[in-house]
């Protein structure tokens, strides 16, 4: 892998009160539910044994009900695609997950959120 970097995005739940948390794992709950009404990520959901939830998402997709889309998705598939946690926890999991395996890591949290808690993310991965 010589003269090759590793990049990979990573969802992120995190807040800094219950408020935030929950509504960082609906907007992520609903991205991850977008994504999995495609048949391109049937495959993806598939190897975690969610071989069902594809073609309910996809039909739910079309009739525009984005938020019971998102209703879809379990605790157990937050955590499977997210890194879920308090901001000082994001930094020791993200490396947990991905350390030995990417060299770059962008964050994907589509939800609103407050820009100083990202500061102090990207702080503590750069002191890990």
């Amino acid at each position: 892998m010589d003269g090759f970097e590793i990049v990979g995005p990573s969802f992120v739940v995190t807040g800094n009160s219950a408020n935030e948390m929950q509504q960082a794992a609906a907007g992520t709950r609903q991205q991850i539910a977008f994504y999995g009404s495609t048949p391109a990520y049937s495959g993806v959901l598939e190897l975690h044994g969610w071989n069902d939830l594809q073609p309910q998402l996809n039909a739910l997709s079309k009739q525009g009900k984005w938020v019971e889309m998102g209703d879809l998705i379990t605790d157990e598939i937050l955590n499977t695609f997210a890194v879920v946690g308090e901001p000082e926890t994001i930094a020791p999991e993200l490396t947990k997950r991905y350390g030995d395996v990417i060299q770059r890591l962008s964050f994907y949290a589509p939800y609103s959120s407050d820009q100083s808690r990202w500061a102090q993310v990207i702080a503590d991965i750069k002191s890990v």
